[in-house]
């Protein structure tokens, strides 16, 4: 019996990615690092920045996440979001770019508690993957 199912990502402009042959999948879920495997209960969650790791038969691919929701149903699992790229095709000069406007947004007077730890959590991944 397989143990495959299938992924689909999607931003603003386009889907970005589809997989059927997805062994595992591990989400930066607001309630923490979320495994997710072939007929995992149905679930629906707000993700928090961090790296989403995709394990398939083709290997393993991991992409930076900012935002979005992940819903899992019938061992399809979905991501939406506003801001995604993949860490093979990253720039260096594009982390320390994201990296800075992160720390002055976290500088701001203005900012609420939720918002400053979602940008200090965005400000460890982005460091780390730099």
């Amino acid at each position: 019996m397989s143990e495959e199912f299938k992924v689909e990502i999607v931003n603003p402009e386009k889907s970005f990615l589809s997989k059927e042959d997805v062994t595992e999948v591990i989400v930066p879920a607001f309630e923490g690092e979320m495994g997710i495997l072939k007929d995992h209960i149905s679930i629906i969650s707000f993700l928090k920045p961090g790296i989403i790791t995709i394990n398939s038969k083709s290997g393993e691919e991991k992409f930076f996440v900012e935002d979005g929701i992940v819903e899992f149903k019938d061992n399809n699992l979905s991501v939406l979001t506003s801001s995604i790229f993949n860490l093979k095709d990253v720039d260096r000069n594009k982390i320390k770019d994201l990296i800075k406007t992160a720390e002055d947004e976290a500088n701001k007077a203005e900012i609420n508690d939720q918002a400053r730890f979602l940008v200090n959590q965005k400000i460890d991944v982005l460091r780390s993957i730099n």
